[in-house]
């Protein structure tokens, strides 16, 4: 892997957009892990307006120190950089007192889940609007196109994504060297949204280093019936997601009305 060539690429491809698109540059929500640890600081090496913006609901303190950690980090290094944290525990909770009641709490924890993720793209794009930015997208090519592990209008909600071709493998390997703090590199991948300490790996139940193992073999025409054990599980676990997860990868279905019909 060129790291160097890539990095720069990465950076000029988004420079370039945002002067095409004649704004003054991103906003990107900073949680702490390392996917927006390495699209913040990329989007800080274009030299254009970086606003970072953490937005804890109800969030874990490790989470919310290592985010500010690195925004610290970037202005330190980078003039253009900017911050703002916005509380949304009160929005979010305000919101559900607001809805109906349930009979069974437990039944709507991942419905909840997604609404943290989209009172964060809603915010991220007032900020984008009141700046004139692009909200630049933190997910890599597992989450985006292998299992979809991210929130349909709402982390997934952007103008660009900059990672979205990189591995996770590959994402750390380009934070490492552009010198990310190592507590972000240690930390265990989190999606952040459910208030308490589980992880990708608790989630989904396969490692990311698994599912980039599955990935290729399924982009290789295997089948489950080419592994045993372990890695038949992962597979099996990978499929499940991207098929489940599907909608999220293609383009939003439009019902076209047939000329005769007309």
């Amino acid at each position: 892997m060129q790291t160097e060539k890539i990095i720069d690429y990465i950076v000029n491809w988004l420079k370039d957009y945002a002067v095409n698109a004649k704004v003054n540059g991103f906003v990107i929500g900073v949680s702490g892990g390392i996917d927006s640890a390495l699209t913040s600081t990329l989007c800080a090496k274009t030299g254009l307006d970086l606003l970072c913006v953490e937005m804890p609901i109800h969030q874990a303190p490790s989470q919310v120190s290592r985010a500010f950690n690195h925004i610290s980090w970037l202005q330190n290094n980078f003039s253009n950089v900017s911050k703002i944290e916005v509380n949304l525990t009160p929005v979010f909770d305000s919101l559900i007192d607001a809805l109906p009641k349930v009979e069974n709490e437990e039944e709507r924890f991942m419905s909840l889940a997604n609404t943290r993720a989209r009172l964060r793209m809603t915010t991220l794009y007032y900020f984008a609007a009141l700046n004139k930015c692009l909200v630049a997208g933190t997910g890599n090519k597992v989450e985006d196109f292998g299992v979809g592990f991210y929130t349909k209008y709402g982390d997934g909600g952007v103008d660009l994504s900059p990672i979205a071709d990189l591995l996770k493998s590959e994402v750390y390997e380009l934070a490492k060297h552009l010198n990310v703090n190592q507590e972000i590199i240690d930390a265990a991948p989190t999606d952040g949204l459910w208030g308490d300490n589980r992880t990708d790996e608790d989630q989904i139940g396969a490692s990311y280093p698994e599912l980039e193992w599955a990935m290729k073999m399924n982009d290789m025409g295997k089948t489950k019936d080419d592994f045993t054990g372990r890695k038949q599980e992962v597979f099996n676990i990978y499929k499940r997601f991207n098929t489940a997860n599907k909608h999220k990868m293609i383009p939003i279905p439009v019902c076209e009305i047939p000329n005769y019909l007309r």
